[in-house]
């Protein structure tokens, strides 16, 4: 099974991000981190393929998902 490409953009100050980063350690899963706070160009790019702000968002193998929407990430991730 190959590894799932996982990026998640999050900002210093978000609580969801931190749980969200917490929940990923927990489940062993490896990822990237961009801080769309430092990386103006990755802001911009979350906010055209989300058309969002918001943070955080999680791209696995390149499909978004705007939150920690657990549901979603366990299934594209295939966690239990």
């Amino acid at each position: 099974m190959s590894t799932p490409n996982v990026i998640i953009f999050t900002t210093p100050t978000c609580s969801w991000c931190r749980a969200l980063k917490q929940y990923l350690q927990q489940k062993k899963v490896r990822f990237k981190e961009i801080d769309v706070s430092k990386n103006q160009s990755a802001a911009k790019d979350i906010m055209r393929r989300t058309g969002q702000m918001g943070v955080p968002v999680t791209l696995i193998n390149n499909r978004p998902i705007v939150g920690f929407n657990k549901a979603e990430i366990n299934r594209l991730l295939n966690l239990k």
